[in-house]
């Protein structure tokens, strides 16, 4: 008997295994390196996409056990940002892969004690309720600024509460734009609806603006990103078909997203419930009406507003450059303020080391993948960080708070928002 097909009987009908063919995709080109940023802060072969696509074929090739330390630690290690993916002329699916993989050193594996009270907090509604209300409690005592200042990871994490401080207090009336689009339900989201709600508000505002009907959708869930992304498929499948029943019901022409990790999940529910007969074909429809809110609003425009003399810059979220292929929608949006100046970044396509919750499993890394970002944003000169994630929104903006910088994050519809709201006539 030979080696692979002895190890295809350990890891026959996991999600590695099924998942295998996309390996053979790759020619080990090295395009992949450079775009790398773990690869580029920690300067190991194995902590870039070449290096770990050749981990995991040890392990369907039986080299390495799937829960090798030498496997596991350069696979934690991964951002996830699939700039890689963009990078790769051969069209390697490296996202799917790692998913894949973590999965399947979930089942060997348990998830660190740090991840999986997190993604348990975020499937339940009524924890991640509790768990954003005493953030939001902090943040209005001004704890976090406070707290903020603390050594460590404590300290960066109330840092990350503090940059959720809405940015303009300022509130538009929402006005129906003519003509109609078609009907909308938005995402609330977790870190959405629990730090960001002025955001979702606004949201629904600039779509109203530009001639979309806003509907309810009851019911929906945390999409399931983050647990899809640690290796918990069961749970964020569960999440996903709850999240399809709810859109469904709400009767929605289009699902708009504000947050691009989310959006980029939702996407995809076609692939993640494709083995799932009674799910693959309603997941597959419900994916292709999701849209990130700035596709829906280049579409109609969008509707222009007043002056913002501002200047600012913009970071694309990598789950919307890289994953959702999402690159000029947002620029547009930004180029249509009047008076915004729009400063150019560098780099800024790279990952701001964000990704999730990576930043609370591996802080060190994402503090390295993080620092030349912040030298980049203050070389700007800009007054605001426009980003289109909660997760990088966090990570940028308690990177600038740490710093002693001024210089605050805002979503792009924030901006629009205030645009429409200073708008007279």
């Amino acid at each position: 008997m030979n080696t692979e097909t002895s190890t295809r009987r350990v890891l026959a009908g996991t999600p590695l295994d099924e998942a295998a063919s996309g390996l053979d995709l790759c020619v080990h080109c090295g395009f992949c390196l450079q775009a790398c940023p773990t690869y580029l802060v920690l300067e190991d072969e194995n902590d870039s996409p070449r290096g770990r696509l050749m981990l995991m074929r040890g392990a369907v090739e039986g080299d390495i056990p799937i829960d090798d330390p030498a496997l596991t630690t350069h696979i934690d290690r991964c951002l996830g940002c699939r700039a890689c993916e963009t990078a790769c002329p051969s069209g390697v699916p490296y996202g799917h892969l790692l998913e894949a993989t973590r999965a399947t050193i979930a089942i060997r594996r348990p998830i660190g004690a740090v991840a999986s009270s997190m993604l348990t907090t975020m499937a339940s509604a009524s924890l991640r309720g509790v768990m954003f209300a005493l953030a939001r409690m902090a943040r209005s005592l001004r704890l976090t600024s406070l707290l903020a200042r603390l050594p460590g990871r404590a300290g960066f994490a109330f840092a990350m509460l503090e940059s959720t401080r809405p940015v303009f207090t300022s509130r538009a009336t929402a006005v129906q734009g003519t003509p109609a689009r078609g009907t909308v339900a938005t995402l609330e989201g977790c870190a959405m609806d629990g730090l960001f709600a002025h955001t979702n508000e606004a949201t629904k505002r600039v779509l109203a603006r530009n001639g979309y009907q806003p509907v309810a959708a009851p019911g929906q869930q945390c999409c399931g990103a983050l647990h899809e992304h640690a290796g918990d498929q069961a749970r964020a499948r569960d999440l996903a078909r709850r999240n399809i029943a709810a859109f469904e019901k709400s009767g929605a022409e289009f699902i708009a997203v504000n947050a691009a990790g989310c959006g980029a999940m939702m996407k995809d529910y076609g692939h993640l419930l494709r083995d799932d007969a009674e799910w693959a074909e309603r997941a597959a429809r419900f994916s292709i009406r999701v849209r990130d809110v700035s596709e829906l609003l280049v579409a109609t425009g969008p509707v222009p507003g007043g002056r913002l003399p501002l200047r600012v810059t913009y970071d694309a979220p990598c789950h919307l450059h890289h994953a959702q292929r999402i690159t000029d929608a947002p620029l547009a949006i930004l180029r249509a303020i009047p008076g915004l100046d729009l400063v150019a970044l560098p780099d800024a396509d790279r990952c701001c080391g964000g990704a999730g919750i990576y930043n609370l499993t591996e802080p060190d890394t994402a503090a390295r993948v993080l620092d030349p970002k912040l030298e980049y944003v203050r070389a700007t000169g800009a007054s605001l960080v426009v980003t289109g994630n909660p997760g990088c929104h966090m990570q940028i903006g308690a990177g600038l708070i740490r710093s002693g910088s001024r210089v605050r994050c805002v979503h792009p519809v924030d901006l629009l928002d205030r645009s429409y709201n200073d708008h007279h006539g």
